[in-house]
């Protein structure tokens, strides 16, 4: 009946007619511009045949949809409300359509149907799904609420409560939630799929199913009373405003226009929907996390790139050093299925990384995430040792121990002489130079970084450093192993503190200057929590370890003079020399007690207030101020790793600092603000403070962008295919 390049509909036995998504050329189904003119063809067809008596909707992937084509997202949001407001209508046009045919309509759903996918399957009157099908609204993660009915069909056929859960989260829900909370009609074996479609279908037609009072339901007002709605949206409100925080408006709007449509009719509705969308999509929140979402694919590309190239995959890994980040370490490989030897040199070190992964584990399984015989089977693959038995037979081997370089040193050339010639070695050190290390080693090709963040279980991110000896192989399989730990590998040049504490260290040395000219580090914490920052410095430096930020910052002073010397002693060290480390000891800038459940909890301290006394007259500093004495230094600072090849694009040096430090998500990452700000702008911001430090002189680059405006991300950019 038609064939298109990303659908096409045959007819089948009993006046059927299938309608399967199949985009030639790509992995998955998403809802190109393309695919919704396809989409508006295939109608045409179908509404004008003869003897139609129901529609099954499949796919030719394994997955049904991934959503809308987000690469499309950026030209058109940059467009302006009105044109917004046009995309969104020529596929509401085609969803109507597909729910006021004639006829009944049944999806089918197999892996993902995701966004703009679920939508589709929202217009169909039954949707069966398969065991491992995966359905869900994501749209608020990308600052944006579902634009093609989302928030219409979905509390009609639902209700306020689930639908409002479901939209504010942008979670992923599997089969057997959806069909609890009626999403889904039934759940069958992938191998039953199509003939439960077709079989639904011989139902609707011998009328024991009405598909004609489910469309009525999804397409009048909503079904509640006027108390039982206001309860259930205030009080929905009042939940996702908590849990959203105030930086994020999309999952509060999707409430709003679920209670501002709920009294009109489906058509009526849709225009309020699109309205709201059109208003988000234009503002920097959804730019930012529109340009988040692009570039975490760009990361995902360039590992697939990287692991094309991997000769052998890791499929025995050893950790060397028992402590909490090597138990992490264990404890991730065992988690993903890969043994791994835990080694250390006495048993107390082993009982440490033992106790450690039994412990994250365990919080698996008294959260529900794991099953009691899953936690055993993955402790069994951790394998503690006191000696090198079996090294031979792995292909991976990370180094944790203490961050002495003498100690890597030799611990590596021993390693080095008891696994096999093929073995890639890999350190854990978070500021020692990976080609100092390689010095000891009789086969450096063989050698390269891979620094973790403390908490391994938690920080998606892994710096994978190359020194100058590291051979494309091993980086390829370091990258490979990172990926199979569900990790976010990002490739960057030897320097020191590689890329994140390089970065991250500028950032600091801003905080010890306000400190120095007398503003109260609380106060920068609570300025730097409203910009976004989940802590502040002061907080994240006590979290980090004083002892360690002291060790780091000697290391950059040493090799960054000019920026990151100090004529004056800093915070942070009249508290170490005070014995106060943060977190680890109960005291640094704050005090900590442990709660029930064993987290330390911050308090103020009188004891640091009083070790930090204001060294000089306070200057008059606006919040805006403080920022801008923040994040001056750690911009200027990317934008030269940038520059020196440190990091290969933009994309990568941003979602370093957003899943390795905390930058705020919704500014996008620092150059994306800085884009958003203006090269210029922040040039006039830098230039206010250029007396006080080389930490606030702008790399030439960055002064060469503010005279042309260039940008780090000119739109045409991230126009490789990726859905949401």
């Amino acid at each position: 009946m038609y064939q298109g390049h990303t659908l096409t509909v045959t007819m089948l036995d009993e006046g059927v007619a299938e309608l399967i998504f199949d985009l030639q050329g790509e992995s998955v189904n998403k809802f190109s511009r393309q695919t919704v003119k396809e989409l508006s063809e295939a109608l045409d067809k179908l509404e004008s045949t003869e003897g139609l008596t129901g529609v099954l909707i499949t796919s030719g992937k394994p997955a049904l949809m991934v959503g809308a084509d987000i690469t499309e997202f950026q030209e058109f949001f940059a467009s302006g409300e009105q044109a917004v407001i046009d995309y969104l209508a020529s596929n509401n046009r085609n969803f109507c359509r597909l729910e006021d045919l004639p006829v009944p309509v049944v999806v089918t759903v197999d892996g993902y149907a995701l966004g703009g996918g679920m939508e589709l399957c929202l217009a169909c009157d039954y949707r069966i799904l398969t065991p491992e099908a995966k359905v869900g609204l994501p749209e608020t993660r990308l600052g944006i609420i579902p634009g093609w009915g989302g928030t219409v069909r979905l509390p009609r056929l639902v209700g306020v409560d689930t639908a409002a859960e479901w939209i504010a989260s942008g979670k992923n829900w599997d089969a057997k939630s959806a069909l609890i909370a009626g999403v889904a009609d039934a759940v069958v074996p992938a191998d039953e799929l199509r003939a439960g479609g077709l079989h639904t279908l011989a139902q609707c037609r011998a009328g024991k199913m009405d598909f004609r009072a489910r469309r009525a339901l999804k397409t009048g007002p909503l079904q509640h009373n006027r108390i039982e709605a206001t309860m259930a949206f205030e009080t929905g409100k009042s939940v996702v405003a908590a849990q959203a925080g105030r930086h994020y408006p999309a999952p509060l709007a999707a409430l709003d226009v679920m209670e501002a449509a709920a009294g009109e009719s489906r058509d009526r509705a849709l225009e309020i929907e699109a309205k709201t969308f059109a208003r988000l999509a234009t503002t920097s929140v959804a730019k930012a996390l529109v340009g988040i979402f692009l570039n975490d694919q760009a990361l995902s590309k360039q590992a697939k790139r990287w692991q094309k190239r991997n000769d052998q995959p890791v499929r025995r890994a050893a950790v060397l050093g028992a402590g909490i980040m090597g138990g992490g370490i264990a404890y991730q490989s065992a988690l993903k299925g890969i043994p791994i030897k835990l080694k250390d040199i006495a048993q107390e070190g082993l009982d440490q990384g033992l106790d450690e992964a039994n412990r994250l584990l365990s919080k698996r399984v008294d959260q529900g995430r794991m099953e009691a015989h899953a936690m055993g089977e993955a402790l069994n693959r951790i394998e503690p040792a006191l000696s090198y038995d079996g090294f031979d037979q792995v292909e991976m081997v990370v180094e944790a121990v203490v961050e002495n370089a003498k100690v890597k040193r030799s611990v590596l050339a021993e390693t080095e002489r008891e696994v096999g010639e093929n073995t890639i070695l890999a350190s854990n050190t978070s500021t020692i130079s990976i080609t100092s290390l390689a010095e000891a080693l009789q086969r450096p090709e063989n050698f390269c970084g891979m620094h973790f963040f403390n908490p391994v279980h938690a920080m998606p991110l892994v710096e994978v450093i190359r020194g100058t000896q590291s051979s494309d192989r091993a980086l390829a399989r370091t990258v490979d192993f990172a990926t199979a730990l569900g990790k976010k590998p990002v490739v960057v040049r030897d320097c020191p503190g590689f890329l994140v504490n390089r970065v991250l260290f500028p950032y600091f040395a801003g905080f010890a200057l306000l400190v120095r000219d007398g503003v109260d580090y609380q106060r920068i914490d609570q300025v730097m929590e409203r910009w976004g920052w989940p802590m502040g410095p002061a907080y994240l430096l006590d979290v980090v370890g004083l002892d360690t930020a002291i060790h780091a910052e000697a290391v950059m002073a040493d090799a960054y003079p000019d920026r990151l010397s100090r004529d004056f002693t800093s915070c942070t060290q009249i508290l170490f020399d005070a014995g106060r480390l943060g977190q680890k000891n109960g005291g640094g800038f704050y005090d900590y007690e442990k709660d029930r459940k064993g987290k330390p909890q911050k308090q103020p301290s009188e004891v640091a207030k009083q070790l930090l006394p204001i060294q000089g007259e306070a200057p008059e500093l606006s919040d805006d101020d403080i920022v801008a004495r923040m994040m001056v230094p750690m911009v200027t600072e990317l934008v030269r790793c940038l520059d020196e090849d440190i990091v290969a694009s933009p994309a990568e040096a941003d979602m370093a600092m957003v899943y390795g430090t905390g930058f705020p998500p919704f500014r996008g990452g620092p150059l994306r603000w800085v884009d958003d700000l203006g090269a210029d702008e922040f040039r006039r911001m830098a230039e206010s403070w250029s007396s006080l430090s080389a930490l606030y002189e702008l790399p030439a680059s960055l002064s060469d962008r503010a005279e042309t405006n260039d940008l780090f991300y000119p739109l045409a950019e991230g126009r490789e295919g990726a859905s949401e």
